[in-house]
């Protein structure tokens, strides 16, 4: 009997080290799946980004939404996602600034960009786009155009919406040389109020314009942004900008202020080249303006 007590105890320990081995396994297999919903969930769910501001030159409310960045993925925010968020936010203007597909993609992605605007301007809002760095191709200009969409190709439109007289200008630059002058595009009107569309952004040019409201994407925020509203990890050549330089010098994505306006950033809804958002999950933005007293 003694012996066989002591050769029972010697096997206890080696049964042990399997159970440890599942353990961590099990654990680890857990871990791996976290992180996926947590990618899963910051690249292919969408969010609402709503900002409000408040002008002079309008004589009732207006709300537009702005998107962006759609990069045309199959596997990106599906485009039925969006209109019913459009829809259910019932926006006076839909605004859509540029890279709505990815350079080199096959045209059954670039009718993906084609189907989604098309299926917005069935909401019966306006639709006013223009091209960034990525989307070029002039058929695919043309199905636009044929589908009821607006392109804002260096082009100036004065429309009425709600009782606002407004000005919406677009351009499609994706260099701004030390001379670029919107003045000499553009000339701004003091009865409306005036919209520029422009994918890519440019504080200190669109500053000096001084249009009411610049509206612009191709940032993505950063793709990744760090917690506790610290900014992106990335941006425009430096790593953590908003840690290491003044806030208002970082202008990856939302609203800002400048002398006769705003400029904002949307960090759009899709991925390039990789779904690597984190803490910036795909978005519509939402922007209403209110009527303000003249001083």
């Amino acid at each position: 009997m003694g012996d066989i007590a002591v050769e029972n105890a010697a096997e206890q320990p080696q049964e042990a080290a399997p159970k440890k081995k599942r353990g961590f396994l099990k654990g680890f297999i857990w871990f791996i799946l976290i992180l996926l919903i947590i990618w899963w969930f910051n690249n292919y769910t969408m969010k609402t980004t709503r900002e409000k501001i408040k002008s002079e030159k309008l004589v009732s409310p207006l709300k537009i939404a702005v998107i962006s960045d759609y990069h045309a993925e199959k596997f990106s925010i599906g485009s039925d996602v969006i209109v019913n968020r459009l829809e259910k936010e019932e926006p006076d203007l839909v605004f859509v600034v540029g890279d709505m597909y990815t350079r080199r993609s096959s045209w059954d992605k670039i009718e993906l960009a084609i189907n989604l605007m098309t299926d917005i301007t069935e909401l019966d809002v306006p639709v006013y786009f223009v091209p960034g760095e990525h989307d070029k191709e002039e058929l695919y200009f043309d199905k636009l155009t044929e589908n009821g969409i607006n392109v804002m190709n260096y082009k100036s439109e004065k429309i009425e919406v709600n009782g606002n007289k407004l000005q919406i200008m677009g351009i499609t630059n994706v260099y701004y040389s030390p001379t670029f002058d919107l003045s000499t595009q553009f000339v701004l009107d003091d009865e409306c109020y005036n919209i520029l569309l422009a994918h890519i952004p440019n504080y200190d040019k669109f500053s000096q314009f001084g249009a009411d409201l610049s509206l612009c994407g191709d940032t993505h925020g950063g793709m990744i942004q760090l917690p506790f509203g610290r900014g992106p990890v990335y941006d425009n050549g430096n790593w953590m900008p908003e840690i290491r330089a003044a806030r208002d010098d970082v202008y990856d994505k939302g609203l800002f202020k400048y002398r006769k306006g705003y400029m904002f950033i949307t960090s759009g809804l899709g991925n390039n080249p990789y779904p690597a958002r984190l803490n910036n999950r795909p978005e519509i933005a939402v922007i209403e303006i209110e009527p303000s007293e003249r001083n």
